[in-house]
């Protein structure tokens, strides 16, 4: 008998009629993985099991990133300035008899070069700034589950970094049998026998992979006291 209460309380649901047992998870979870590759120099695992707040997790060595930003930002503002010079040459060519259709032909050409150059640097700028971004993660208010990575570690595109959750809020999914759904909505939500202002977030109308007889729903609890927490629901 022992065994089989321990194995029903695996359950992530469990449905009796109107009567559903689950676990209060976390509204979101999501793991974070490396985008770009780069040498760890920070990573911050002491902010395992607590709230990061505007807290740098994990960092990746960024400083020849920051060097090629700053000298193609240099070089931005010095091809922006001879632009303008050739700008102004191609004018005064216009006002000189002297000078051919040719050569005015070959200043455009010039001109066209530098402003494809700059285009060129722009786009190399924003990349630049992605990838720094890219090494530099932080969350503002998330629950750190765990920091995969330590300082040394070399990552590549898709090694997982962290895992984090949002805990604002809390969610309980169950599965409701089809002939079941379409009342369901009316009715009151009670949590561990208490009546609720709870109400269906989500309720799926396409039969859950699993449970081939049951949609899914989802229900949100604005504050729940306790996560992993086993609690019973009934609709009433």
């Amino acid at each position: 008998m022992k065994k089989i209460v321990s194995g029903l309380l695996l359950l992530s649901s469990i449905s009796f009629a109107t009567t559903y047992f689950a676990k209060v998870e976390p509204i979101n979870s999501y793991t974070v993985k490396s985008s770009v590759s780069g040498k760890v120099i920070y990573a911050n695992s002491a902010l395992e099991s607590k709230i990061a707040q505007n807290a740098m997790v994990v960092k990746l060595d960024d400083s020849v990133d920051l060097i090629e930003l700053e000298q193609s930002q240099e070089k931005l503002g010095n091809m922006q300035q001879v632009l303008k010079l050739q700008d102004n040459t191609l004018e005064s060519f216009k006002r000189v008899s002297s000078k051919s259709q040719f050569d005015r032909d070959n200043q455009k050409i010039v001109i066209l070069n530098t402003a494809s150059t700059i285009n060129d640097l722009k786009t190399k700028i924003a990349t630049l700034k992605d990838t720094i971004k890219n090494k530099n993660l932080s969350e503002k208010n998330s629950y750190i589950y765990d920091v995969s990575v330590e300082v040394g570690d070399y990552v590549t595109p898709g090694t997982l970094l962290y895992t984090a959750m949002d805990l604002s809020k809390g969610k309980v999914e169950i599965f409701i049998p089809i002939d079941d759904a379409a009342t369901i909505q009316d009715k009151e939500i009670y949590l561990d026998d208490k009546k609720s202002d709870l109400k269906i977030a989500k309720l799926y109308d396409v039969a859950d992979s699993k449970h081939i007889s049951s949609y899914k729903c989802e229900i949100i609890i604005p504050s729940p006291e306790k996560f992993s927490k086993l609690v019973k629901i009934e609709f009433k």
